[in-house]
């Protein structure tokens, strides 16, 4: 199996069609999805057939217990996460080849403690957002994933 060009880290994702949805994307795009429990739904196969995942035996997806089993196991050296709660734009992000994409909840996103993380460990540069225009509270999970993957993959290709 060939390196991946980005890592799609989703932590604590709540809403299966999302994940579905986040996990074809991986596949089309040939990108790792890390999820971090704990999730919303059950990941088990019979869960999976029934969401209508034919697809996933194809995605090398991998689970971690924790945000902190997450870091020991994957130990990212970049990574870059997604939030409403700067002004960053995500094209000013220089990527690389092998960068993970952290996105959070679909209904919190991730708490402070990851954000101060964040800055400690990559900086505070390494937070980006999706600009939109003020009326949007936000994007819908698998659709800011994607703009994230399709932005990096331009970038790197």
């Amino acid at each position: 199996m060939t390196d991946p060009m980005l890592h799609i880290v989703l932590l604590a994702p709540q809403i299966p069609n999302n994940t579905g949805n986040i996990g074809r994307t991986a596949v089309a795009t040939g990108c790792v999805l890390h999820l971090i429990h704990p999730l919303g739904f059950d990941m088990d196969e019979k869960a999976r057939r029934r969401a209508g995942l034919d697809y996933w035996e194809h995605l090398d997806c991998r689970e971690h217990d924790s945000w902190e089993s997450f870091l020991e196991s994957e130990h990212p050296s970049r990574l870059w996460l997604y939030t409403t709660k700067v002004d960053r734009p995500h094209w000013e992000a220089e990527f690389q080849e092998g960068d993970y994409l952290l996105f959070g909840m679909e209904t919190g996103g991730v708490d402070a403690a990851v954000h101060e993380q964040v800055i400690r460990q990559w900086g505070p540069d390494h937070r980006l957002t999706l600009p939109m225009r003020s009326e949007a509270r936000s994007l819908n999970l698998a659709t800011a994933v994607c703009a994230a993957v399709y932005e990096g993959m331009r970038q790197l290709q």
